[in-house]
């Protein structure tokens, strides 16, 4: 057994909790040896859960915390007053050196408030960015920021740019990756206030390879490797993308059922089908990290299911090993 990555995961986070995030943890263990996973939470309803599974003792440990962050709650007032909450506790063992990664599937609001308070940004971070990777037809893409910082500054635009190009290169291992900005044509003076102001800003960065204006339509095409956004429009980006995702899958599966003709099409086209839409599935790239805090922070979705919480551990091995903190602080000093 190698090195291992020690994952707090926020239990009673997210619509799903506490079934499918014990469940993601679980599968998380038992596929990987060098995984450690604190489930935290309300213990007697965790312990609960868990003796419906057979994993390893030391794998994973409970960890009590006695309040929970709902989903609707204001996030300033629940990261204040809800000290004890699983969400808190969680961050705090990342914080206190416990815990290499904190995983979550709950406030998104909460965890960006905690994630600044708690863990606490890098010095020279000016905002810390949500960056999910999304499927394109040619491999994968970033996408950031889809959800932190809404009306972001240009500067901030920028050092969302040089973030992302680092993840892609010690994470993913994409050899100068390509950066677009997000924008309603390829020409430099099309845009908004921000896009107009960002471009420029970008062009003169000579640490990155920026390629231009990228269309909303050709982000499924795999136009850049980095896709740079303010949180608005990266937000309503991610949720189209996803619902027209499982919109396609879901009439492309009751077209091949519709006849008898096309069930047993079905039938034969099924293994490179399975292959091809799997590739679309956004629970299968894990969560996205908040990029640019002192240790690691993953947001899954509110919806996760126990695959998507097991993808999000398991990329924390990654995250460890690349040791994002310290690229980005030698980012910023750079």
């Amino acid at each position: 057994m190698g090195d291992i990555t020690r994952v707090a995961l926020d239990a009673m986070g997210g619509d799903n909790a506490p079934s499918m995030i014990v469940k993601g943890a679980v599968e998380a263990v038992n596929e990987r040896d060098d995984i450690k996973v604190y489930l935290v939470g309300k213990s007697q309803i965790i312990n609960d859960v868990l003796s419906d599974y057979t994993f390893s003792k030391e794998s994973i440990e409970v960890v009590e915390a006695s309040e929970e962050i709902e989903m609707a709650e204001p996030p300033v007032a629940a990261i204040k007053k809800k000290k004890d909450s699983s969400m808190v506790v969680g961050m705090k063992l990342v914080k206190e050196g416990k815990a290499d990664a904190f995983v979550t599937a709950g406030n998104s609001g909460a965890v960006l408030v905690g994630g600044q308070t708690i863990v606490g940004r890098i010095k020279g971070i000016k905002r810390a960015p949500f960056a999910p990777i999304i499927p394109t037809k040619t491999g994968i893409s970033l996408l950031l920021d889809c959800g932190a910082n809404v009306d972001a500054r240009a500067d901030q635009l920028v050092q969302f740019a040089k973030l992302g190009s680092m993840y892609m290169e010690k994470v993913i291992g994409i050899n100068n990756p390509r950066v677009g900005i997000v924008n309603i044509g390829a020409e430099e003076e099309k845009g908004n206030a921000l896009v107009k102001e960002t471009f420029p800003l970008l062009k003169e960065c000579d640490d990155i390879n920026f390629i231009g204006s990228v269309e909303s339509r050709e982000i499924p095409e795999g136009a850049a490797d980095v896709i740079v956004c303010e949180a608005f429009v990266g937000n309503v980006i991610l949720k189209l993308y996803e619902g027209m995702a499982s919109t396609l899958i879901s009439i492309i599966k009751e077209g091949l059922m519709s006849t008898t003709k096309s069930k047993i099409g079905a039938l034969l086209a099924k293994p490179a089908l399975k292959e091809t839409l799997k590739s679309f599935d956004s629970s299968t790239y894990g969560g996205a990290p908040l990029l640019g805090l002192e240790g690691l922070v993953v947001k899954t979705h509110g919806s996760a299911t126990n695959t998507e919480v097991k993808n999000s551990i398991i990329q924390c091995v990654a995250f460890k090993e690349q040791d994002i903190p310290g690229n980005v602080r030698k980012m910023i000093e750079s």
